[in-house]
């Protein structure tokens, strides 16, 4: 075809090659500028490439690091994005050549002109500037993408893949005044403040670390770490290991609180409560704090994030195979050495190396106690004796006293019947009170056996515990250790001399030890006493009980009545030391005669009034009805009849009433008296009048006729 030119360009006239010229040369020149328009292209394309596999690249960290345990998901992620660069990359590639092709082609077409160029050659015939346009782009990207994905590959391994809200570890790289850096292998380190490791003052570079990842970048793109929120978790989770699994935790007892004691276990503070420090009773918990113990977890909230720790359970759980040991060597007889651990009202609890043991308060002694610490002391060690176990409930009975002899098997030979003994009250009943010889040893002193007085004696009111007393002894018997003791035989039987001390009739000053309803209870001397029947307190009043006349404690005068020595009464009297007024009053208050009267007391059937002298008179409810219709009140002084007079049962009877019924017929009569007295006068005169004037005139007729009418008005009147 060149030749073909040529002889074309041979045959042209001259003058027509200076215009093929200047179009090979813009040809020329607008082929050089769309081959630096297609690099200029070639290059935005490349560098829009990069971009775009930056990006994707970013892309992919990212998935990476937010999803550790989908590595291969997310690896066949990248090789697929990869593959969408290399597509890109070749469908660059396509435009380029696409874009060549077609500037190609608009130079071809351009006025279809044929030029033939006149190519320099060298020696060898060859164009001295042949050029692989193709040369920049296949230098776009020198790796393929299975390069590309394995590096990428290999760039996610040596990267960790950490999530938000978990514990990781890292390495301290820097040590700062306020913070440490931290490398975790993430593309970032991150920053804890140097705060956080107080705990470890030797904290150096190269130290492995435990943070929690609290944002992988937060507002300024850092890491944000917290090694106090690491330590937290670890020691929530070190708590629920112990609670389900029963493992050991240790922590620092940092304070005291109510009812126990708080413990820092690695950060985080929990209740170790009193009862749970140890198997002993522990009353000064000061003590504790600072020290460092092992825990076992009993009790967790999850809510809150609390617990509750036991040191106790580490210890009962040390001594359990101890426990069965102990159990499994017990004998019914055994002595073992104790502890005393707890002192309670019924008894103590002892600790015999691992096993607990009670010993109740009745058999700590042979004599009555009324607690055990008045022989026991906290941290004593005693030996006791094994009275009984149950090995199924893991309880063993105990004894103190046992390990003595009884103390009636060794009571002295000289205490027999008839001797005197002294001792304290222990005990008291209501049928009388035990008195303790020596521990061990006691006698019961009846109520009987008191006083010679026959009064009832109340046995919880006349003794008390503590009291000390003698007594003789009645009764002993060693075999059934039982003894019967008297104190009133300590004393000369005084009712063998009553009559000549006490004669019928003779007068004395006694003590009032007791009130019933029916009389009063009178002590002359120890031993000597009797009763005043109610009905003897008085000659004129009646009381309803004996405390309206005297009150327990006060001395009373009394008149010694009847004595009957066999079954030790006397009758006593008070109202017997005055004369009998009785035998007067018949004469002061006879029936029919009328007294002032008040009234004292009033119900629904009578009235109590109180008569001159004292004495007291009884008058039913209709007896004080007054004139007007009503009834006569409390205090009301009213004019009675004496209607009945009872010498024999000091009784007298009055009534308001008969007092007016007696009234009213007296001036009836008086008023009869009276007319009858007018009516003789009248008839008197009316006799003398006729003696002294005639008949005859009619004047006297007159007064005559006047006369008889008025003796007939007086006697319609009557």
């Amino acid at each position: 075809m060149l030749d073909d030119k040529n002889t074309e360009e041979q045959e042209t006239p001259q003058e027509e090659s200076t215009p093929v010229e200047n179009t090979v040369e813009e040809t020329v020149t607008k082929t050089e500028e769309i081959t630096e328009e297609v690099e200029a292209k070639t290059e935005e394309v490349v560098e829009a490439v990069e971009e775009t596999t930056k990006e994707v690249t970013e892309e992919v960290t990212e998935v990476v690091e937010e999803t550790a345990k989908e590595v291969e998901a997310a690896t066949e992620d990248i090789a697929e994005k990869t593959e969408v660069i290399v597509k890109v990359e070749a469908e660059t590639e396509a435009i380029i050549v696409k874009k060549t092709d077609n500037v190609q082609e608009d130079i071809s077409k351009e006025e279809d002109i044929e030029l033939d160029v006149i190519v320099p050659t060298g020696e060898t015939g060859e164009a001295h500037d042949d050029f692989d346009w193709d040369m920049g782009n296949q230098a776009i990207d020198p790796y393929t993408a299975e390069e590309r994905a394995s590096m990428l590959a290999d760039f996610d391994k040596s990267m960790s893949a950490i999530k938000e809200g978990e514990i990781v570890s890292g390495i301290v790289t820097v040590i700062n005044d306020g913070d440490v850096v931290l490398d975790i292998n993430f593309k970032s380190d991150g920053l804890v403040s140097l705060s956080e490791f107080r705990d470890t003052p030797d904290l150096k570079v190269g130290d492995p670390v435990d943070v929690f990842v609290e944002q992988q970048e937060d507002a300024r793109g850092q890491l944000v770490l917290s090694r106090r929120k690491a330590k937290l978790l670890r020691a929530w989770d070190s708590i629920k290991d112990s609670y389900e699994n029963g493992t050991i935790i240790k922590g620092i007892i940092v304070s005291k609180t109510k009812g126990g004691l708080i413990a820092d276990c690695s950060g985080l503070e929990t209740f170790l409560p009193g009862s749970q420090i140890d198997i002993k009773p522990i009353i000064d918990y000061d003590s504790y704090v600072g020290k460092t113990m092992e825990f076992r977890v009993v009790k967790i909230n999850e809510t809150i994030k609390n617990a509750v720790v036991s040191h106790k359970a580490l210890i009962e759980s040390d001594l359990a195979e101890q426990r069965e040991q102990i159990i499994a060597s017990l004998e019914r007889g055994q002595v073992l050495e104790g502890l005393v651990k707890n002192i309670t009202d019924f008894g103590a609890f002892l600790d015999l190396g691992g096993v607990d043991g009670l010993l109740y308060i009745t058999d700590i002694s042979w004599g009555r106690i009324s607690h055990p610490s008045e022989v026991l002391e906290l941290n004593q060690k005693i030996n006791v004796a094994v009275l009984d176990f149950d090995e199924n409930k893991k309880r063993i009975s105990l004894g103190l006293k046992q390990l003595q002899s009884h103390p009636w098997e060794v009571l002295t030979e000289e205490i027999t019947e008839g001797s005197t003994v002294k001792g304290k009250i222990v005990n008291i009943e209501d049928y009388g009170a035990f008195l303790e010889i020596q521990p061990g040893v006691e006698g019961l002193i009846h109520v009987s056996e008191v006083s010679w007085s026959n009064q009832p004696i109340n046995a919880r009111e006349h003794f008390k515990l503590g009291q000390e007393y003698e007594a003789k002894v009645v009764t002993i018997n060693r075999e059934d250790r039982k003894m019967s003791l008297s104190v009133k035989q300590l004393q000369d039987d005084p009712w063998n001399k009553i009559s000549e001390k006490f004669p019928i009739n003779s007068r004395h000053t006694g003590e009032v030890k007791n009130l019933t309803p029916y009389g009063v209870f009178v002590e002359l001397e120890n031993g000597i006493g009797g009763m005043i029947h109610i009905s003897d307190l008085s000659w004129t009043k009646r009381y309803g009980h004996p405390s309206e006349f005297t009150k327990v404690g006060e001395q009373i005068d009394i008149a010694i009545l009847e004595i009957d020595q066999d079954s030790r009464k006397l009758s006593l009297g008070h109202k017997q030391l005055e004369e009998n007024p009785w035998d007067t009053f018949e004469t002061v208050f006879p029936v029919g005669s009328y007294h002032e009267a008040t009234i004292l007391r009033k119900d629904d059937r009578g009235a109590i009034l109180q008569l001159p002298y004292g004495l007291e008179a009884y008058s039913p409810l209709k007896h004080i009805r007054k004139e007007n219709g009503s009834y006569a009140e409390t205090d009301e002084v009213l004019t009675v009849k004496v209607i009945e007079f009872n010498r024999d049962d000091k009784r007298i009877m009055v009534s308001h009433m008969r007092y007016l019924d007696d009234i009213q017929r007296d001036a009836d009569d008086q008023v009869r008296k009276e007319r009858t007295k007018e009516r003789k006068e009248t008839q008197k005169a009316i006799k003398k009048t006729q003696s002294s004037v005639e008949r005859d005139t009619l004047g006297d007729l007159d007064v005559f006729s006047q006369l008889k009418e008025q003796l007939s008005k007086d006697d319609d009147k009557k």
